[in-house]
């Protein structure tokens, strides 16, 4: 079956999220202070490096969990869109919380944005039907 516009737009958003995430993930697990620098964050202490490496870890396996997708067939991408939609709605609230509370400095706020973003395409595209399976 030929992928629909739709489709093909889902899966450009797949390899961006999923290519951005594995990345950045990547980056917090092994050069944080890079990342941070990059984000224009201050540096921080040795415990709050490790939270940051550990952060890390599940950034980097949401983007390997579109890659992974992308190998499998449209159930595994609507099951990834869905899922990591609502990872990102509640990553995204739990950021803004803690930079409104000023518990992160709005360096930071490229998080929440990034992730509500692609929490409303990703549902966006699923209420249109994106991927949805055959019958």
């Amino acid at each position: 079956m030929q992928a629909t516009p739709l489709e093909k737009l889902a899966r450009g958003l797949a390899v961006a999220a999923g290519s951005l995430d594995a990345v950045t993930g990547l980056g917090l697990v092994f050069l944080p202070a890079l990342m941070l620098g990059l984000m224009r964050a201050g540096p921080v202490g040795p415990e709050a490096e490790t939270f940051l490496r550990f952060t890390g870890v599940f950034v980097g396996l949401v983007g390997a969990s579109y890659l992974w997708a992308l190998r499998g067939g449209r159930r595994e991408l609507r099951m990834v869109f869905a899922l990591t939609a609502w990872s990102r709605l509640a990553a995204g609230a739990f950021c803004l919380w803690a930079i409104l509370s000023g518990r992160l400095p709005p360096a930071w706020t490229s998080v929440p944005v990034t992730d509500f973003t692609l929490a409303a395409l990703q549902a966006w595209l699923l209420k249109r039907g994106v991927f949805r399976d055959e019958k």
